[in-house]
């Protein structure tokens, strides 16, 4: 029977791209994949012409020779396959057909493929990187608005100092794992090709240790509580995640530390509130400040400043403190302070007091009290 098109196995025309030939082959390699068809022989046959086929086109010396001669190209070399191709030394553009079949893994298991990390069937390294480490700080709400260095204590793993990392006990070494040679993977057939995991006797590290170190037990790390400082950036809110690069766990025998995520959480403050950058606060005044205006004095982040109170001010109207707020973070300037002015209602008069406010209300009209004479201006309309 004879061969199909390169190109038309793979449903592409004879012009396409390098990286639109490999976008169709991995999606019509995961569509047969033998691991997604089991026992289906059409399914299987489809894949090797798949790969087939890619293998030739993707190669730019060996594509130039299918579109001049086709399937003849190279039929007198020794070792060739059925076409005459020799697909043993494949590479293309430097990755090797392992490269692609750990994108197909990827794509079928939804990780990494034969070889670990990307499926590249690599040797190992022998150290392995450290867990990421979550701690969350307490900050109060100055510290959020200005800025703060804190240095806060955090359990962790920290390399062992008797045998520098290794765990081998001081004066011997580690030796290569003899059921993997050193290379921290073993491999094993299924189907028409080989599946690659990490070796179960040196837990993918290709070593093994006949003699720990007696401080860490062979693990190279012991546990230490660590001081570790933090700069506090100005404007930063609770939630918000610090990133320590190479503060978290360290790795296992070489390899590189984890990192430190350091969560914010900001104190309640006795006065102030945030709405992003701008702060809130709420200040009292009394009846005649409201109704004469006045000038008071208002807290804020940087001390007391004298704000000035418009006559005839209603409780709950909001005055504005410009520049008085939070540091934008990851930009500039500041916020501003919002103060909600609260009209406060004397509870213990005296006579004398309650004699001139009578007054007052008897002297009270529409002008006096506007909303109050507005509101049942409009019930009395409502109700007529």
């Amino acid at each position: 029977m004879s061969k199909r098109d390169y190109y038309d196995v793979l449903g592409v025309a004879r012009g396409v791209s390098g990286d639109e030939l490999k976008k169709a082959y991995r999606k019509l390699a995961v569509q047969f994949h033998p691991d997604k068809n089991p026992g289906d022989k059409k399914a299987e046959e489809s894949f090797k012409e798949l790969s087939e086929a890619y293998e030739v086109l993707s190669d730019p010396q060996r594509r130039q020779m299918y579109d001049q001669f086709g399937h003849a190209a190279g039929a007198g070399q020794a070792g060739g396959g059925s076409g005459g191709f020799d697909f043993g030394g494949f590479s293309a553009g430097g990755a090797s057909i392992n490269d692609i079949f750990g994108d197909i893994f990827g794509d079928i298991f939804g990780g990494a493929g034969p070889g670990g990390r990307g499926g590249r069937g690599r040797r190992r390294s022998a150290g392995r990187p450290g867990a990421d480490l979550r701690v969350t700080v307490d900050v109060t709400f100055e510290e959020a608005a200005f800025g703060a260095e804190k240095v806060i204590t955090v359990p962790r793993s920290v390399g062992c100092e008797t045998c520098h990392g290794s765990g081998a006990k001081p004066g011997t070494q580690a030796s290569t794992c003899d059921q993997c040679n050193g290379r921290g993977e073993v491999s094993f057939q299924q189907g028409f090709f080989a599946i690659t995991r990490p070796c179960p006797k040196c837990s993918g590290t290709g070593q093994t240790i006949s003699d720990p170190c007696g401080t860490c037990h062979g693990s190279g790390q012991v546990k230490k509580r660590s001081q570790i400082a933090v700069k506090i950036p100005a404007g930063v809110d609770t939630g918000q995640r610090l990133k320590l690069s190479g503060e978290g766990e360290a790795g296992e025998r070489g390899g590189s530390s984890g990192d430190l995520y350091v969560v914010i959480n900001i104190l309640p403050h006795e006065f102030f509130t945030r709405d992003e950058f701008d702060v809130i606060c709420e200040v009292p005044i009394t009846f005649a400040q409201a109704a004469l205006g006045a000038e008071v004095e208002v807290p804020t982040l940087e001390g007391k400043v004298k704000m000035k109170i418009p006559a005839g001010t209603q409780s709950h109207k909001i005055l504005r403190l410009k520049h008085k707020g939070l540091a934008k973070l990851g930009s500039y300037g500041r916020g501003d302070q919002l103060v909600r002015v609260l009209v406060e209602t004397p509870t213990k008069l005296t006579q004398e007091q309650k004699d001139l406010l009578k007054q007052f209300q008897d002297l009270g009209g529409a002008t006096a009290h506007p909303m109050h004479h507005s509101f049942f201006e409009k019930v009395k309309n409502l109700f007529g």
